[in-house]
């Protein structure tokens, strides 16, 4: 697949992701059709189809050789990632906050994967026109007013990490993202609020006492604000590859690493649902990754495809 154009697959998705963006803002979330899919806390709306409609059909007219997976139209047990060029779409992550007119917390994530690897990564949020971009061995961005025109209000490109890849320290020193999910209920759930109850209670009542915890309401820019180094690490059990699979990229392209949001794997598939994201670091990563695994334990979560 050494043919394959990363540089044009990225400015192809920077577009679609503009017109997706233009799509979600032209909607009114008060007057738009909702659903749910598992339960009350998996929302689906007339825009989320409508925006990945418009992104497979811009992306199948272009390439109709390669293959696409989206959130709308994945089907459990049949729809697989497989080792051909794959575009990985989520049209609206976080369509809660979305639903909720909350503008920091929905986005754009059109991942590109080959082999099963991430190798381009765009995320854009249109509320705050902020746009996240990464091809593979070429570093990753992130750039507020994307949309807005070169020398007419358009910020720069900003190599990420922001922070410049500090130091690691403990769980201690540590900002941690994490996500409620949509299955409130089980094993999956029990081992989760045991989790965030450990990470921030006190050392002396054995806890981590990390700084906080975090819950942006989306994957990709959770990662997203792991990779800029804003945020140290963010735990994840429950979601699909289409919420990670952009940031994923995104993270790998500023120094950060993925392993599994289960103890022991350091190498996860993209699909496997369990996923710990860690920030570019000088040092730090495999320490605070092994010291996280040690709260989990011995539980394991389990997720279904």
């Amino acid at each position: 697949m050494s043919d394959i154009n990363l540089q044009e697959v990225h400015d192809t998705l920077v577009e679609v992701a503009f017109e997706a963006g233009r799509m979600i803002l032209a909607a009114n979330p008060n007057n738009i059709d909702k659903g749910s899919k598992m339960n009350s806390a998996d929302i689906v709306t007339e825009t989320d189809q409508a925006v990945e409609r418009m992104v497979s059909t811009a992306l199948r007219t272009k390439y109709p050789s390669f293959l696409f997976v989206g959130e709308e139209t994945y089907v459990a047990g049949e729809t697989k990632v497989t080792s051909a060029p794959t575009f990985i779409v989520d049209p609206i992550d976080g369509t809660t906050n979305f639903v909720h007119g909350y503008p920091h917390g929905f986005c754009i994530s059109l991942g590109f994967a080959l082999d099963r690897r991430p190798a381009v990564g765009v995320v854009y949020n249109p509320a705050l026109d902020t746009l996240w971009t990464a091809i593979k061995g070429q570093g990753s961005y992130c750039q507020r007013n994307a949309s807005l025109e070169a020398g007419k209000g358009q910020g720069p490109k900003q190599r990420l990490p922001l922070n410049g890849g500090q130091p690691l320290g403990d769980l201690s020193t540590a900002l941690v993202a994490v996500e409620w999910g949509s299955q409130r209920d089980g094993n999956n759930f029990d081992i989760k609020t045991r989790v965030f109850r450990q990470l921030t209670a006190a050392k002396e009542d054995g806890g981590s006492m990390v700084h906080s915890l975090r819950s942006l309401g989306s994957a990709a820019l959770n990662i997203c604000a792991v990779a800029a180094g804003q945020v140290d690490m963010y735990w994840e059990g429950g979601c699909y590859a289409w919420d990670v699979t952009a940031g994923w990229c995104i993270l790998e392209e500023a120094g950060g690493i993925m392993v599994s949001g289960n103890p022991g794997d350091w190498t996860p598939e993209l699909d496997s649902r369990l996923y710990l994201a860690v920030r570019g670091a000088e040092s730090g990563q495999k320490e605070i990754v092994e010291e996280f695994w040690g709260v989990i334990g011995e539980d394991k979560m389990d997720y279904k495809h």
